[in-house]
């Protein structure tokens, strides 16, 4: 099984992420946190990728596809994966589509989680908090908030137009949310 999951920042992606791997038998594939661990760990990739998250912005295509191209060519992604944060521009739909098609494999589906955007916002903020996320300020979780507006929602309408794409409300409770996921994806056949 070969899914993505899409969503504005803070819909829920990373926790439904985990559920839905799991029960797939299938890793879950964070751009989020490897630049996260890139960023902790000083490498030069996460001293580049951190000016960019800092101010809200993506990441260059150029230096997120070849890390998700290493990262879906490890052993475990052979049988399949949930990517959560790739692809997030036109560009990267191109690139994935060559990547999944090199291996003769298709996406089977993409799931979209919908919220409130006010709602978001104040989720990304408890979270900072809790977890204490410096790059989790009010402006910056705003601007990412644009950015996805901009830049990835249009990227829906190609898997809608695919016939690939299945919106699923991520307001409420986590496990709710988890249960319309999977009766989503139960039903379809495996590529």
């Amino acid at each position: 099984m070969r899914l993505l999951i899409m969503g504005p920042p803070g819909a829920g992606k990373g926790t439904q992420a985990k559920f839905i791997a799991e029960h797939f038998k299938i890793p879950a594939i964070s751009t989020g946190d490897i630049f996260r661990a890139n960023v902790s760990q000083g490498t030069p990739l996460g001293i580049e990728a951190k000016r960019y998250m800092d101010q809200g912005e993506y990441v260059p295509d150029e230096v997120t596809n070849l890390m998700v191209r290493n990262r879906i060519d490890d052993p475990d992604a052979v049988s399949g994966f949930l990517l959560d944060g790739y692809p997030r521009t036109q560009a990267q739909v191109d690139e994935l589509d060559g990547m999944i098609a090199f291996t003769g494999h298709r996406l089977d589906a993409v799931v979209v989680l919908t919220a409130d955007r006010d709602e978001i916002v104040t989720r990304l903020l408890q979270r900072a908090e809790v977890e204490g996320r410096a790059d989790d300020t009010e402006d910056v979780i705003r601007r990412r908030q644009e950015v996805y507006a901009e830049e990835t929602e249009p990227l829906i309408e190609i898997y809608r137009d695919r016939g690939i794409l299945i919106e699923v409300d991520g307001m409420g409770e986590v496990s709710e949310v988890t249960q319309r996921i999977f009766e989503a994806l139960d039903g379809l056949p495996e590529s």
